[in-house]
């Protein structure tokens, strides 16, 4: 497709937007509720950042994929699998990095980058092989079942329990509670590897809907009417899967999948109705810088945080801590100035995917 979708890159670089923004408050004891992941069920605005950005990655593939027909399943399967390494390594080192402070048998394993690059891969797999609308559904449904089944009938008496669930049984199993995340006060990877299941179908359905949305270019005024009601339908799903089967991002539920993607796309047709119909796209500048070169941006962002945190102090905090401290907080109290901070972080990163905007360059990891 030649012509890009404008409402695409908006939406993908809202996503990273977002994402370095929760990432990074200046202080981790004063942030607004909204921006804090819920507990354990439930859903949060910050809990529609991450599958926001695997249903774009669907979104994408739906306009990446359209030379599917003139290229055999077998190079396409090579290219996914080599990104997805890339992605998987880059996650990795990310976890260790700065690489003196973690030995290697206490590195976590999983995480953001590594969810993506699993996602990717089985999804695209999946889109790569099958092709068939008809048959990606069933291979959607067959994810998000199965993996509702495997955390039901394999788990204990709560499978749905920090305690019970099976995902974290068969990482503790396979991989070991030193290799795990420390954040839920046990041993528990919120990015493990059961979820990449229903991640990969979250991944599906964003191509599904891609592909409907965007089969004649630009949707028009009937495709957006289409995705206005599907928005509803997917969220009225999930909330009504809800009542049995919780809304759950940790865990990565089937409930969780229908209702993030059902907002997701809600705000994209919001976005296709003001920007590629009605036209007004000035507002949109920032969210396009970054959504020219997303993951090299989420990469970059994880990078200098941990240099201003441990690499940089000054006195007995970091320059992290510092600038917070001494400027933020004084200026705009604990939590707009900790707001204040995450966003002046975000414009700092934005900085350098502008540098990269200007020159037309697009790095993809």
């Amino acid at each position: 497709m030649k012509t890009r979708i404008l409402s695409v890159d908006v939406l993908r670089g809202l996503t990273i937007f977002f994402m370095i923004v929760v990432n990074t408050p200046g202080s981790w004891n004063y942030v607004y509720a909204p921006l804090r992941h819920a507990a354990w069920h439930g859903c949060t605005p910050t809990d529609l950042v991450f599958p926001s950005f695997l249903f774009v990655v669907g979104l994408s593939m739906s306009i990446s994929f359209r030379k599917l027909p003139t290229m055999q399943t077998g190079e396409v399967l090579q290219k996914l699998f080599k990104r997805a390494v890339l992605i998987f390594l880059i996650g990795l080192l990310l976890n260790w990095f700065p690489f003196y402070r973690t030995h290697i048998s206490d590195l976590r394993i999983f995480g953001v980058l590594q969810r993506i690059a699993l996602a990717f891969l089985l999804g695209g797999a999946i889109i790569a092989s099958v092709r068939k609308t008809r048959l990606l559904l069933g291979a959607f449904a067959l994810l998000l079942l199965g993996h509702w089944a495997i955390l039901y009938f394999a788990g204990g008496d709560a499978p749905y329990s920090l305690e019970g669930n099976f995902s974290n049984v068969l990482d503790r199993t396979l991989f070991g509670d030193r290799h795990l995340y420390k954040g839920f006060g046990i041993p528990f990877e919120p990015e493990g590897l059961l979820g990449t299941l229903s991640s990969a179908g979250q991944v599906i359905l964003g191509y599904l809907i891609g592909k409907t949305t965007l089969k004649n270019g630009i949707p028009g005024p009937v495709q957006l009417r289409n995705l206005v009601v599907l928005s509803l339908v997917l969220m009225a799903s999930g909330l009504l899967w809800d009542l049995i089967y919780p809304i759950n991002k940790p865990l990565w539920t089937g409930s969780y999948v229908f209702f993030s993607s059902g907002i997701v796309t809600a705000i994209w047709g919001l976005f296709i109705w003001i920007i590629d119909l009605q036209k007004q796209s000035r507002w949109t500048f920032v969210f396009r810088v970054f959504g020219q070169n997303p993951l090299i941006s989420y990469i970059l962002s994880g990078i200098i945080a941990k240099i201003f945190i441990y690499l940089i102090p000054v006195g007995e905090t970091s320059l992290m801590g510092w600038v917070y401290q001494y400027i933020f907080q004084p200026v705009f109290g604990n939590y707009a100035g900790s707001l204040m901070f995450a966003l002046s972080f975000t414009f700092f990163i934005w900085l350098f995917a502008y540098a990269l905007y200007r020159k037309g360059k697009i790095i993809k990891v």
